[in-house]
């Protein structure tokens, strides 16, 4: 069955749920604040990897999708997803500024009663307490289905990763439960918001945990004098037990620098310490002063006036976001060390005031992000290369 869907924020998360429902013959309004991000998207010009302008083009045409940043449109429709950023402040805490903010725009705009869907990550009890309590007057419908969204996954997509859906009533998680099997392969109720909520964060905590520890690893390998990755490929001929994690700069994106920190607070909350999740962000948080660490000692134990090219600013292959990315904090350290220092990124272009470099022949390559469609040939043509991938044969790397 058709239905009208409206969709607060149109970034990587809104934009695919617009796109997948709108393919599902749902009728689709996707708001947002920025205009010049609005007037791209009625134009058919696609930001995010994924979802061509070809294929937003076509959707736009058929009327099936427009964007707006007229809030009064969203009284339209009968369903209201909110699918905005929920960052860290600037001292690491959950800010939950967007998503107060889509709640005002309801309260200001909706008067008609609609079924309210959160794909937002955020700590359990968001839904139930930092959303519906927020929008009164009317008797909406609540339920929780945290995004599951993974840039440039060409396995798993909006389609095929099952969906989690926890209403606050049995009649809206059947309401949502309808609409997400419209374009959803696999639909799984949960008994609460909170359950489908403290999921979603404990799948990335469970990540961010992980590589802390393969990152600590590295870190004890190298000291011992062994190759950490050769211990790592070692390790995972064991055919159970064992999980496979490869050590790096550190953690970027939307997700995991972010929602153990979500998961942390909450635990602090209710007088739990989270002192495990705690001390992996920490050893995360620390990748980019020991690569630095070992560029430095790579080059001899000073970089002061070398030429230095840091290779990848995205925080992930082949994708653009640069989120919470740990080639930030490298760069800075390696400025802060002496170094003259460029960056290379051909999806990203533009980044904090720079423009992407040309590869040549500089005295390091400090390799942050691999994408397909940057050379190894061009990378190597820098005196030494450091390599954070372990993707580069013949480059020293974690």
């Amino acid at each position: 069955m058709s239905m009208r869907i409206g969709i607060i924020g149109q970034g990587y998360v809104g934009l695919s749920i617009a796109v997948a429902a709108a393919h599902a013959a749902h009728e689709v309004i996707g708001f947002d604040i920025n205009e010049e991000l609005v007037s791209d998207l009625n134009s058919g010009h696609s930001h995010i990897e994924g979802i061509t302008s070809h294929q937003l083009s076509r959707l736009v045409s058929a009327g099936v999708y427009r964007a707006t940043t007229n809030g009064a449109l969203l009284d339209g429709v009968d369903i209201l997803v909110i699918a905005v950023p929920t960052p860290l402040t600037q001292s690491r805490e959950p800010d939950l500024s967007y998503l107060h903010a889509a709640t005002e725009l309801i309260q200001i705009n909706v008067k008609t009663s609609k079924l309210i869907i959160n794909e937002s990550t955020s700590f359990p009890g968001t839904l139930r307490n930092e959303i519906a309590t927020r929008i009164k007057g009317l008797s909406h419908l609540y339920a929780s289905s945290p995004e599951r969204i993974d840039p440039g996954n060409l396995k798993w997509n909006m389609k095929n990763t099952p969906r989690l859906i926890g209403g606050l009533t049995p009649e809206a998680t059947s309401r949502a439960k309808e609409f997400y099997s419209s374009f959803c392969d696999s639909v799984i109720e949960v008994s609460s918001p909170e359950v489908a909520e403290a999921a979603k964060i404990f799948e990335n905590t469970f990540r961010q945990v992980n590589i802390a520890l393969v990152n600590e690893f590295a870190q004890i390998a190298d000291a011992l004098g062994i190759s950490g990755r050769e211990v790592l490929d070692a390790a995972a001929t064991k055919p159970y037990g064992f999980m496979g994690f490869n050590p790096g700069p550190g953690v970027g994106g939307h997700c995991i620098p972010v929602d153990p920190t979500y998961l942390a607070y909450v635990a602090n909350e209710v007088g739990v310490p989270a002192t495990f999740i705690k001390r992996a962000n920490e050893v995360n948080l620390a990748m980019p002063a020991y690569v630095v660490k070992r560029v430095i000692a790579g080059a001899g134990g000073s970089i002061k006036g070398k030429l230095v090219v840091v290779v990848g600013v995205s925080y992930k292959a082949n994708v653009a976001d640069t989120r919470e990315t740990p080639a930030a904090s490298i760069i800075d350290l390696l400025r802060q060390a002496g170094a003259t220092v460029s960056w290379h990124d051909p999806l990203v272009g533009s980044w904090r005031g720079e423009e992407s470099s040309v590869l040549g022949a500089f005295d390091v390559a400090v390799v942050v992000t691999k994408h397909d469609v940057v050379s190894v040939a061009d990378i190597k043509k820098s005196s030494n290369v450091f390599d954070c991938t372990g993707s580069i044969t013949g480059a020293d790397w974690i």
